[in-house]
């Protein structure tokens, strides 16, 4: 259910619109409330505003702590932005691997920590010679039928 209703805190000087969405499920009750002045109905701003900001405050937090975005312990400006920028470029490589290589598989709507600890961590030997490195990975990998389907779907 959506609602809203006028209110005003101790220290405010005015009453202001809240928005309260009201869902009651299996955990329990799970109400939210939001402050806002934007015109427009409850549902619609929850919906469009609310949510679409806090999937990309999810976003943002997933390439700060998965990818080690926040990660600027340098004493140089110049390689604290190449870190940023590292972490921004494993990001779109990882958006893109979810879309192009993992569609339709069980890891198509997983975030980035599951991805890296599920699929990409990967026992391997590098052999090298003169002509060309070779990298073999572990066969025993559980996700194997997955990195496989991936690697099909991104390749050539």
């Amino acid at each position: 259910m959506f609602g809203e209703f006028q209110y005003a805190a101790g220290t405010w000087d005015k009453a202001r619109r809240v928005i309260a969405r009201l869902e009651h499920g299996e955990q329990g009750a799970n109400p939210r409330f939001i402050v806002t002045d934007l015109p427009g109905s409850p549902k619609a701003l929850y919906e469009r505003r609310y949510c679409a900001r806090g999937e990309a405050e999810n976003r943002i937090k997933e390439a700060q702590l998965d990818l080690f975005g926040r990660r600027a312990s340098c004493h140089r400006f110049q390689s604290n932005q190449l870190r940023l920028l590292l972490a921004a470029l494993a990001y779109t490589l990882m958006i893109n691997l979810r879309r192009l290589g993992l569609q339709g598989t069980e890891l198509a709507q997983a975030c980035t920590a599951t991805l890296r600890t599920k699929l990409l961590k990967i026992g391997a030997a590098v052999l090298r010679n003169t002509r060309r490195v070779r990298v073999l990975l572990a066969s025993a990998h559980p996700m194997k039928h997955v990195f496989l389907a991936a690697a099909r779907a991104l390749g050539p």
